[in-house]
């Protein structure tokens, strides 16, 4: 076989591979959305969910997720930041930098499971938080921790060293430069990281199940103090968040609709990560524009 019809038959393999992921994808996407679309509405989406009787909504369990994606970000991405930043600029080949580095991959293996029972025996029982939003937030930062720092570090790698050298010849501090020069350039590789690690938080169930609990308690979405035992933002509630509810609706509901809502709420995540990928991207380039003047 010559070169040039090795070169097409190699072409091919690598394509046929790309095809078949894409319609396993589209074939998943299909299905679920084709099953759950249907019965999807503003009532589905605006009503709370119903213990025994058809007809209950996802309104709870939909504004915990999120609730609960934003505090997980809020906690973890000042940390992974910081430590991308200074595996990628200041670090250097030492003990130190490879403990980090293998408490990164070790941290990034660990099955969900595992730190679900782990953030129940630390946080909620030796912490004694209960079941709440805080303490799944905080299992779920081991989750964000590694895929974020290592995204983040890459990204900054990926920067051209040139950059780098233009900011000193103008007489920037190290730390100048990566913050005007080296961060505006990386920002689309880091948006990325964070949409995946986002993704995973959104769809994560086993962790959450021994931290946030399975249970939405009614809560006031006019009181706007998150101190209060009653309000929407009380991060020390128990909160059920909607990878929850569908585990718990296909495994132990005893409402009559249970497929319904199984499939619907289905629909809505795959819908909710979709959006949220496809917008985090186009604030990627838009925010790349801005802060690098790129056209």
């Amino acid at each position: 076989m010559n070169p040039k019809t090795s070169d097409k038959v190699a072409t091919g393999v690598i394509w046929t591979f790309v095809a078949i992921v894409v319609l396993i994808l589209l074939f998943l996407l299909g299905y679920i959305l084709g099953t759950g679309l249907p019965d999807v509405s503003l009532r589905f989406l605006s009503s709370q969910a119903e213990a025994f009787k058809a007809g209950g909504g996802i309104r709870d369990q939909l504004f915990n997720s999120l609730y609960l994606l934003i505090l997980t970000l809020i906690i973890s991405f000042p940390i992974a930041l910081g430590s991308g930043i200074y595996l990628s600029e200041f670090s250097k080949d030492n003990w130190f930098t490879q403990v980090l580095r293998t408490t990164i991959e070790i941290l990034s293996s660990l099955p969900s499971i595992v730190v679900g029972l782990f953030g129940y025996l630390f946080f909620v029982i030796k912490f004694k938080m209960g079941f709440s939003i805080l303490a799944g937030a905080l299992a779920l930062t081991f989750f964000n921790l590694p895929l974020l720092t290592r995204n983040i570090e890459d990204s900054l790698r990926d920067v051209p060293q040139l950059q780098r050298e233009a900011g000193a010849s103008l007489g920037l501090s190290e730390w100048k430069t990566i913050k005007g020069i080296v961060l505006p350039a990386a920002l689309p590789g880091i948006l990325t990281g964070v949409i995946l690690s986002a993704g995973r938080v959104f769809g994560e169930a086993a962790a959450l199940i021994y931290t946030a609990g399975q249970s939405s308690p009614a809560v006031d979405y006019g009181n706007w103090n998150p101190f209060s035992a009653t309000s929407f933002l009380n991060w020390n509630r128990p909160a059920e968040t909607l990878a929850v509810h569908i585990w718990k609706v296909n495994t132990e509901a005893v409402v009559p609709d249970a497929s319904v809502i199984s499939s619907a709420s289905s629909a809505v995540l795959i819908v909710v990560i979709l959006l949220f990928n496809f917008g985090a991207r186009a604030l990627g380039r838009f925010l790349y524009k801005k802060l690098t003047a790129a056209n």
